[in-house]
């Protein structure tokens, strides 16, 4: 940290704000739509919009959620993917019984089937619906990258490749572990000054994440509960019902002390938020938004919650509240974790699979029925990973990989389609980096950059948000009305 003064007095001041769960709403730059003013910005808008990042912790095996099963395909895949009766990962046909599911992009890719893992039929009703996508080989880059140019390291790469918590930090902020704003969170800085409350531009309904946090914008957390209030400052402290108020003045009164006048305006900041959200937030359930169904657990066929299903319930309900919080452009944050597949991977990753298309299925539900109107063509939800994993199985599991196959859902959505060239299946391609681990064919900045432009990002904010878009041809993909 620098010994000047202000740089220590700006560092702590991002620290206290990260620990009240609030921040500054300042942002330096204006939401490229003249329709947007201050005024407006106090009630519903029909030009809402809104983007959800589903991470999935952990690296999902991209290979047997989305698969080519044209025969040449097919055969390779069954090949390589099966191994002892007890270890193998390879998935059944879709002729059989409990077998992946057929899809039938659009857009065709010559010679080419393409199926879904067999938990993922409530992802693929959203897909035959065209309210999803697919997106394929996506993963980080600095610049296009051949195999030749990876071996011999002749174009710059991502740092700290197949690292897990570099890696999640590079798909989320552009950068390894320690990175201080994510891309989320920088686009959160440029359209927050439409926000009548711009505390509320950005929001993790999992915990603290990278990708909610911008340059001025601090990542807002809330759970099922609704704001994490501070405790004590209503009900009943040490015995007294009156002694909240007191504790309020003290942790929020004006101070001469710098540090203590600026920590004391972050608090209040925290303390007027989760009052405007506690009262502006859908209920859960009856009269709100519906509570999600259980999942039905593959491997057991026992019924269970859903921790990803209530997350996003969670980002419904502040999506039905947007009028009351002012809102007209939000990023959130949800993840699922339990991706690392390096054993027990076909048991696994159905469970993960099963919960995953049900949340998502969930969540279109729950916006077509928001009190105030369907939303599903102004929310677009999108998912990412740490990376793929490798094609090859270590005996009953995958190792870490870098390209990986993600779905784009919502209205918006171009759907029932498939968009980039799906790779090879097998080894030894012009992708295969080793044991089939995927060169990305489309960098996380294009995938990112799309979303952007439906958000509403001029050309000159989404180079901003995304410095090495410039060094790729294509800055739209085109999955976005």
């Amino acid at each position: 940290m620098s010994n000047r003064p202000d740089a220590s007095r700006r560092a702590f001041l991002r620290l206290a704000s990260l620990m009240s769960v609030a921040g500054s709403a300042g942002a330096p730059f204006a939401l490229n739509l003249a329709t947007i003013g201050a005024a407006a910005a106090q009630t519903s808008s029909p030009d809402y919009r809104a983007i959800v990042c589903l991470f999935m912790n952990g690296g999902n095996d991209h290979a047997n959620t989305v698969l080519a099963t044209d025969p040449t395909s097919w055969n390779t895949y069954t090949t390589v993917r099966t191994t002892s009766e007890a270890g193998s990962i390879a998935l059944p046909g879709p002729s059989a019984a409990g077998g992946v599911l057929p899809i039938a992009p659009l857009t065709a890719q010559a010679g080419r089937e393409f199926a879904l893992h067999p938990q993922l039929g409530p992802l693929k009703d959203l897909f035959d619906a065209g309210r999803a996508a697919i997106v394929a080989n996506v993963g980080p880059l600095l610049a296009p990258t051949t195999r030749a140019q990876y071996r011999a390291a002749s174009v710059p790469l991502p740092p700290k490749l197949f690292s897990h918590n570099d890696q999640q930090s590079t798909w989320q902020a552009g950068r390894p572990e320690g990175a201080s704003s994510g891309w989320g969170g920088r686009m959160g800085d440029l359209v927050a000054a439409a926000n009548g409350n711009p505390i509320f531009t950005c929001i993790s309904a999992s915990g603290n994440a990278v990708f909610v946090s911008g340059q001025s914008v601090q990542q807002y957390q809330v759970s099922s509960a609704g704001a994490v209030a501070i405790g004590r400052l209503t009900g009943s402290l040490f015995g007294s019902s009156a002694a909240g108020n007191p504790l309020q003045a003290i942790v929020s009164g004006s101070r001469s002390h710098l540090f203590e006048k600026e920590h004391a305006a972050v608090v209040k900041r925290s303390i007027d938020a989760q009052a405007i959200l506690a009262s502006a937030m859908l209920p859960a359930g009856t009269g709100g938004v519906a509570n999600p169904t259980q999942y039905t657990n593959p491997n057991t066929g026992t019924p269970a919650n859903n921790g990803l299903a209530t997350q996003l319930q969670t980002v419904a309900r502040m999506v039905g509240a947007r009028g009351g919080l002012g809102a007209r452009r939000q990023v959130f944050f949800v993840s699922l974790g339990g991706f690392d597949t390096h054993d027990n991977q076909r048991t696994a990753h159905a469970d993960l699979m099963a919960r995953l298309a049900h949340a998502i299925s969930y969540f279109d539900s729950a916006l077509a029925t928001l009190p105030g109107g369907d939303m599903r063509s102004q929310v677009t939800l999108f998912t990412a990973s740490d990376f793929g994993r490798t094609f090859t199985s270590n005996g009953d599991g995958t190792d870490h990989g870098w390209g990986a196959h993600h779905f784009v859902v919502g209205g918006a959505v171009k759907g029932r389609d498939l968009y980039g060239t799906f790779p090879v299946t097998g080894l030894g391609h012009e992708r295969d980096v080793g044991s089939g681990s995927l060169l990305p064919e489309i960098s996380v900045d294009q995938y990112g950059a799309t979303l952007a432009a439906w958000f509403g990002l001029s050309d000159g904010q989404i180079a901003d948000v995304f410095p090495n878009l410039g060094n790729f041809a294509a800055r739209n993909l085109g999955f976005m009305r």
